[in-house]
């Protein structure tokens, strides 16, 4: 599904935990900045800033969204932190909450392929579709995520995850269901798509 957004999007993916740095699943496990998420966070708080400058006009006209997960929320505020503003001041949404593995949350892909190799096998055959025993696939996330998309009404900063990132490169960018679900999502960097295209700053 190819969704046709009218407004500016950035997106923010969490810094690191200390499951990102072991390569554990995270899913919708609610774990907390690391030292280095933390200082990534603040970073892409400062490339917003290079990005919108400190005209309160100007980031008066985004709205500023997080997904519910700590690690999103404690993104946000520090990147709000160190553009100057608020660091509270934001909504969150539901919908961007990161796609759940399941009971493959916790483990590392070489411990699935252990424990599952068939299903681990077929994962690696069609990412996209393939859905995780009692997780979400991405194509399931997409279609959570395109009643959000639809109701994006002004530019807006979201902080979000891996997974919710590579669905919107498929719906905002067409990149491919068998490339989105491998295209690098990079912490403490910042994501922008706009009319139809995405850049990495």
């Amino acid at each position: 599904m190819i969704v046709e957004l009218k407004h500016r999007l950035i997106f923010l993916r969490h810094g690191e935990t200390d499951w990102n740095a072991e390569g554990r699943l995270q899913g919708q496990r609610d774990i907390p900045l690391n030292q280095k998420g933390m200082a990534q966070s603040e970073a892409a708080g400062r490339t917003l800033r290079r990005i919108l400058g400190r005209d309160p006009d100007v980031l008066a006209a985004y709205d500023f969204i997080a997904s519910p997960l700590t690690r999103a929320r404690r993104t946000m505020e520090l990147a709000r932190g160190a553009i100057g503003l608020d660091p509270f001041a934001y909504r969150v949404e539901p919908a961007l909450v990161e796609l759940t593995f399941g009971r493959w949350e916790g483990l590392t892909w070489p411990e699935v392929q252990a424990v599952e190799p068939e299903l681990a096998r077929q994962r690696e055959v069609d990412k996209w579709h393939m859905q995780p025993p009692d997780g979400e696939s991405y194509a399931m996330c997409a279609q959570r995520l395109e009643p959000w998309l639809a109701s994006v009404s002004q530019d807006t900063i979201a902080v979000a995850h891996g997974g919710v990132a590579r669905c919107l490169l498929n719906m905002l960018c067409a990149v491919a269901h068998e490339r989105a679900p491998v295209c690098d999502i990079w912490q403490g960097r910042v994501l922008v798509f706009e009319a139809g295209r995405y850049r990495w700053i």
